[in-house]
């Protein structure tokens, strides 16, 4: 199986791929694999943002690197065009016939008047993204592997800034997609990178994106951020576009506060519009009972334990759950999270502790933290050793 990358290893990936070249033939085009709706668009779209073209020493650098002046017209932001593949055809490649002839050994010939976007990307630093490229016809697919090759279009060269980006959803999900194989010979024209980014990707994102009450939910509940499994013909399942896009309606609405006669049905019914039924489902009763969740950072980060006053061993279960989900025993514990787990361990119902318990210690990647939260005493004066036998004593009984 291929290496795969998640975005913040790609974002890392594509920096020196784009500084490094001494000349514009060095820099060869991008191409990301990847399944729908997991934000391959956002990549090409934030590194547009990201990036300048210095017209004086005629070179590409990156805004973070604190050279770039946005009063000084040495200094140019970069132009995206974006063309879909799968709805051109090579006409839209090669551009439209020219009525005005030019002479050939004297003889007249005719030339094509190139579309807009293959003279803009030609002559100022843009960000070309050829979306949906594996689902474009042979033609079409051949002209922009020129481009990302020889960096050259139907007789047209490519401005020297100018970077070009692909995206497609073959590769490792090939199979589950409608689209056209890729051989060796098309695919070395490319830099290629398989993609499968991680929750953790998407939150960061979301962070100031979505509503606080979607990005906890999806936090709190990350199997169903989007679906990775086989699919049911026709069936609708979740996806980090579809929740983005669920977001958007559902702020603009004003139907994320229950307080303002929140109506459960047109949520649900819009919810499974867009991602499906069990996650309509499950957003639906989260909402409901928001002013009643306790997040994992409440707890772990900010050891606010009075949130859980009413808590019986059913919220116990589902917020260890939470946890696991959360890849939170498997991540290195810190000694804030470490100290507030063994506070939440002595405070909860036995039976639910030893669920904690065989979280923590249930994988070989573990033993670190483990060390870490045994070591730990409790507001109670007592080490994690004491309430483990105490614990273990009552189920024998």
């Amino acid at each position: 199986m291929a290496a795969t990358t998640d975005f913040k290893s790609l974002f890392a990936a594509i920096r020196p791929l784009l500084l490094a070249p001494s000349t514009a033939e060095e820099r060869f085009g991008v191409m990301m694999r990847a399944r729908h709706g997991v934000g391959k668009s956002q990549v090409v779209y934030q590194t547009a943002d990201a990036i300048y073209w210095d017209t004086q020493e005629q070179r590409l650098g990156y805004k973070s690197d604190g050279v770039f002046d946005a009063d000084n017209d040495r200094f140019v932001n970069y132009t995206m065009v974006e063309r879909r593949a799968s709805q051109m055809s090579e006409g839209d490649l090669l551009g439209i016939p020219s009525p005005e002839g030019h002479d050939v050994n004297g003889e007249t010939a005719s030339r094509f008047r190139p579309f807009e976007w293959l003279v803009r990307i030609c002559t100022e630093p843009c960000v070309f993204f050829a979306d949906e490229l594996d689902r474009g016809s042979q033609e079409v697919r051949q002209g922009f592997f020129e481009m990302g090759d020889s960096r050259k279009l139907a007789g047209w060269s490519l401005h020297p800034g100018t970077v070009v980006f692909a995206a497609c959803n073959g590769g490792l999900h090939g199979a589950n997609y409608q689209v056209s194989e890729m051989d060796p010979a098309e695919l070395d024209r490319w830099t290629v990178f398989d993609v499968e980014p991680t929750v953790e990707d998407w939150l960061t994102w979301a962070e100031d994106n979505v509503d606080k009450v979607v990005w906890d939910f999806i936090n709190q509940n990350r199997d169903h951020l989007e679906h990775t499994g086989d699919v049911e013909p026709s069936k609708v399942y979740p996806s980090r576009r579809s929740w983005a896009r669920l977001n958007a309606v559902l702020v603009a609405a004003d139907m994320l506060d229950h307080s303002k006669a929140f109506d459960a049905g047109v949520v649900f019914t819009l919810t499974n519009g867009f991602v499906g039924t069990e996650a309509a489902i499950a957003l639906v009763d989260f909402v409901k009972s928001y002013d009643r969740q306790v997040s994992i950072e409440d707890i772990l980060d900010n050891g606010a334990f009075e949130k859980l006053a009413d808590y019986g061993i059913t919220e116990y279960t589902a917020l260890v759950d939470k946890m696991d989900s959360a890849k939170v025993f498997s991540d290195t514990l810190t000694d804030t999270r470490a100290k507030n787990l063994a506070e939440l361990f002595a405070t909860m119902p036995s039976e639910v502790a030893m669920k904690l318990w065989t979280a923590l210690t249930g994988g070989s990647d573990n033993e670190d933290n483990v060390v870490k939260f045994y070591a730990q005493t409790t507001s109670d004066g007592r080490p994690v050793s004491a309430h483990l036998i105490e614990m273990l004593g009552q189920d024998d009984q």
